[in-house]
């Protein structure tokens, strides 16, 4: 029987890798636009998750391996894509803060935001304020996302943004914050553009940002 893209789409919601490499395989074969199985598959898949893990019916491991195995089917797909014609809704930097060794939630965010059509370009763990400065002069990118798990390190991000109006560059980029132990209250303190309790909100948040440029 011949893949749908709404196989796919549920393929990658049940995170099943070989499932998806199999339908993204078939339907290359019959012919499909390689941006459609993108898009109206992987991506669709990809929306739904996103939707259910922010309403509490699909949990962190789940949805680590939905993204997984979209990024396989995507993988499949970009030889078929000629440059240029894969367009991105946007450009996010992210890491976690100095200080901070933690990246479970920043990869689920950074997963989450690719799966969404994001360009997001991934700094890592214990990154120094000047490196972030220095991204965004590199990459001039739309967003900067910052990530703390520890009360301890929460200083840092503050430190991020003043160091982006100290260089010029703030009024460039909107900061986005999260990780477990941030708040509103605490986003509102240090002059961040937004607060986002889980990758799923961080996704959306980004979205309405592009949105609205």
């Amino acid at each position: 029987m011949m893949a749908t893209l709404n196989d796919l789409a549920q393929c990658v919601i049940n995170g099943d890798v070989e499932q998806v490499k199999s339908q993204v395989q078939s339907l290359i074969s019959a012919g499909t636009d390689p941006l459609s199985i993108i898009n109206d598959g992987l991506i669709a898949g990809m929306n739904v998750v996103g939707t259910r893990f922010k309403a509490g019916d699909m949990y962190v491991p789940e949805v680590l391996m939905s993204a997984r195995s979209m990024g396989f089917g995507v993988e499949l797909v970009k030889p078929l894509i000629a440059s240029g014609d894969m367009k991105s809704q946007g450009k996010v930097i992210i890491g976690t803060v100095k200080g901070d060794l933690h990246d479970i939630g920043k990869n689920l965010v950074t997963m989450m935001m690719q799966s969404s059509g994001l360009e997001v370009i991934d700094l890592g763990i214990d990154v120094p304020s000047e490196k972030f400065v220095d991204a965004v002069r590199e990459h001039n990118p739309d967003i900067v996302g910052l990530s703390a798990l520890l009360t301890t390190t929460m200083p840092a991000m503050k430190e991020v943004i003043e160091l982006l109006v100290e260089e010029g560059l703030r009024s460039k980029v909107k900061v986005i914050i999260g990780g477990a132990p941030v708040t509103q209250e605490f986003a509102n303190s240090i002059g961040a553009d937004a607060y986002a309790p889980d990758a799923a909100v961080a996704t959306d948040q980004c979205k309405e940002f592009f949105a609205a440029k």
